[in-house]
């Protein structure tokens, strides 16, 4: 459809303004909770106007995602430029996906809900390839590094292990504990530094692999904090503990 540009501006700023109110009802009901018409009366819309910009709650939820995925990728693209060998790479990723869960809690928790209900496959295939077109880009960053490591001679792998599956081992770790961060009560099980635990458990998996430099031969956490301050200033004020 071709639109002027001043109607195209307005049509970007309502699905925004859609998004936005969709995002907060979605954090309130959850996925079986959140309805199209919620929606429209929130925004004083007619639910057809919703309908002209998402053809279903799951295309609602499929976007939120993306926004998701999109703003970690952000996050991940500034780490990677991280000054470096491989290792200390990665160490800045893990500083930009701890930032990215406790300052942009809310986005975390729609990843959360895409990933635990059958959302996928009830959005439009276009929602859905824009989806796994970000999840590839996260995925390419972390993959790369993994090869920096190998062709500067830091890191070899086992036979059995590509770089795309020390990548899934490394984000299934990251992921699944963040996840257990934002929904549970972890102190009262005896884990009181959680997002350290997720680092410890990471840099465990990167020495048993041999990743030079070794954990005991560099002082990660040192590194972290200072590429902290010196690539991610700006939202270090507004981090907050989940």
């Amino acid at each position: 459809m071709n639109r002027s540009p001043r109607k195209e501006r307005e049509w970007k700023e309502r699905e925004a303004r859609i998004l936005e109110v969709a995002r907060r009802l979605l954090m309130e009901h959850g996925y079986l909770g959140l309805k199209m018409d919620q929606i429209a009366a929130e925004m004083e819309y007619s639910k057809g106007t919703i309908y002209q910009h998402f053809s279903s709650k799951e295309d609602v939820i499929m976007e939120l995602a993306a926004q998701t995925i999109e703003k970690r990728l952000e996050l991940m693209a500034r780490a990677s430029e991280y000054k470096g060998r491989p290792r200390e790479r990665i160490a800045a990723l893990g500083v930009a996906v701890e930032l990215f869960v406790r300052r942009f809690a809310d986005y975390f928790r729609v990843e959360q809900i895409i990933r635990a209900d059958s959302i996928r496959e009830k959005a439009a295939q276009e929602r859905q390839e824009k989806l796994t077109a970000c999840e590839l880009r996260c995925m390419g960053i972390v993959s790369g590094i993994v090869r920096d490591g190998i062709a500067a001679g830091d890191l070899t792998l086992p036979e059995f292990l590509t770089p795309e599956q020390l990548t899934f081992g490394m984000w299934s770790l990251s992921f699944g504990g963040s996840s257990i961060i934002v929904t549970g009560q972890l102190g009262e099980l005896g884990v009181e530094e959680p997002f350290q635990a997720i680092i410890n458990n990471i840099q465990m998996l990167l020495d048993g692999l041999n990743w030079k430099p070794l954990s005991y031969e560099t002082d990660y956490p040192q590194t972290m904090e200072r590429i902290a301050e010196e690539m991610f200033s700006d939202l270090l004020d507004d981090a907050r503990t989940p």
